[in-house]
């Protein structure tokens, strides 16, 4: 296996970035001596580019898939797609995932890519149907894997791993340590990357619990949500069902929420997400789902509404605050018969709502979908132009572009949305019809 660092030059000039982080030397580094690695970083430490450089090197320039990336999570298998692309480099990946039409990824795959990231059922599935050829598959990612075991995939992962032979470097990423690995790993003597201590990476993580003298919590989490104002937010519930029922009676008091768990489909999840890395959502009701494994800014709270039943949930959820130096807060909701569970922080303090600030949560930004995509040879640049000459948006009106394989959504100032609607009524893109509308 050839390996150098000048694609990693060449990567770190495409990101902006002059140095890597220590977890991306170290295991760059590793990957060149040692055939099993185990990473244990907690999300938002930089672990993705941790394992994609080491496969950037390795690659070889022949149309062969020579490295597969196992993901529990579609979000997450999408993220890594991403990371890759924006290296921009001349190797093709494709995503596999559940919930994706599979005529789609059969067509992306009979231009082979060098390297497959996807899920471990999709995956499977395209290796019975042998749409995925094994053979030249050299390195192997496992990402997430204690959520992929806890999620119930492990039927999967052992036929899949069984089925590559010729993998000569494996990499198993985790936010958390594991005694043993199953022997189906293959990875009887890893070699270990421990970072989870490491707080180089992070910001401060205050901690709050508030405590209402009733059953009622969802006074209580209103009156949160008025006092801490209208920053990003996640607010955790430990069920789908709990999530919906929130999420119905917080808008019938007109605090606007997404919401996002697994019974939902993909593009409602994606548009969500999407959503809120735009900033024309600023709060999400979610189940552990959205603990980590999905591509989404720092959030500055996170609200514990329904205490998680283990710590590692708890410190999964926290992670996806205070994260990359910037600074984060934890609340823990109580009603009168709960108790902080024992995993809570001991410099936890309470959380004074004597005073409720008037906040006007409605965000600066809506939504935009528009109904043509990367398949209809649509790029960010079109939409841009588009919108700037004939919807007569000027630069601070027009927010943040995600240009999907068959749709788009579009960030823009929520007081030009209407009148954009007009003006690009009867437009077209590269000679295409298309509808614009404000996404619901």
């Amino acid at each position: 296996m050839n390996f150098t660092i000048e694609r990693t030059s060449r990567a770190l000039k495409e990101l902006g970035f002059n140095s890597l982080k220590e977890i991306q030397k170290a295991t760059l580094e590793e990957f060149k001596k040692e055939n099993e690695l185990v990473l244990i970083a907690p999300t938002g430490s930089g672990k993705t580019l941790a394992f994609l450089l080491p496969i950037l090197e390795s690659l070889e320039n022949e149309p062969i898939t020579q490295a597969l990336i196992v993901a529990p999570a579609r979000e997450l298998a999408l993220q890594i797609e991403q990371v890759f692309k924006s290296l921009r480099t001349n190797f093709k990946i494709s995503c596999c995932y559940g919930g994706h039409q599979v005529k789609i990824e059969l067509n992306n795959l009979i231009d082979t890519p060098q390297v497959i990231v996807g899920t471990p059922g999709r995956i499977a599935d395209h290796l019975r149907r042998n749409s995925i050829h094994p053979r030249a598959i050299k390195t192997l990612v496992l990402d997430e894997f204690d959520k992929a075991l806890e999620l119930g995939f492990e039927k999967d992962i052992k036929y899949l791993i069984d089925q590559l032979e010729g993998v000569e470097k494996r990499i198993l990423v985790s936010a958390t340590n594991k005694d043993c690995l199953p022997e189906y790993c293959n990875m009887p003597n890893p070699k270990t990357l421990e970072f989870v201590g490491d707080r180089n990476y992070q910001g401060d993580l205050k901690s709050f619990f508030v405590k209402t003298n009733t059953d009622d919590k969802l006074n209580l989490l209103k009156s949160l949500i008025y006092k801490i104002g209208n920053e990003p937010t996640i607010i955790f519930c430990n069920h789908r069902e709990a999530v919906e029922r929130i999420n119905d009676l917080l808008f019938e008091h007109g605090i606007p929420t997404g919401i996002f768990h697994g019974a939902l489909k993909q593009e409602h999840r994606e548009r969500e997400l999407i959503k809120l890395r735009n900033q024309s959502s600023n709060i999400l009701l979610a189940t552990d789902l959205a603990s980590r494994g999905i591509d989404i800014p720092s959030i500055k709270n996170v609200i514990h509404y329904q205490i998680p039943l283990k710590e590692d949930a708890f410190i999964h959820r926290n992670g996806r605050t205070a994260r990359m130096e910037a600074n984060g807060n934890s609340f823990i909701v109580l009603k009168a018969d709960e108790k902080l569970p024992d995993f809570a922080p001991t410099e936890i303090e309470e959380f004074p709502l004597d005073t409720l600030s008037d906040v006007d949560l409605t965000t600066d930004y809506v939504t935009m979908y528009i109904n043509l995509g990367k398949k209809n040879k649509i790029n960010k640049v079109d939409i841009v132009g588009l919108f700037y000459k004939k919807g007569g948006l000027v630069k601070d009106e027009l927010g943040k572009v995600e240009v999907l394989d068959y749709c788009a959504y579009v960030a823009v100032k929520r007081t030009k949305s209407k009148e954009l609607i007009r003006l690009l009524k009867n437009e077209k893109i590269k000679k295409q019809s298309f509808l614009v509308a404000v996404s619901r």
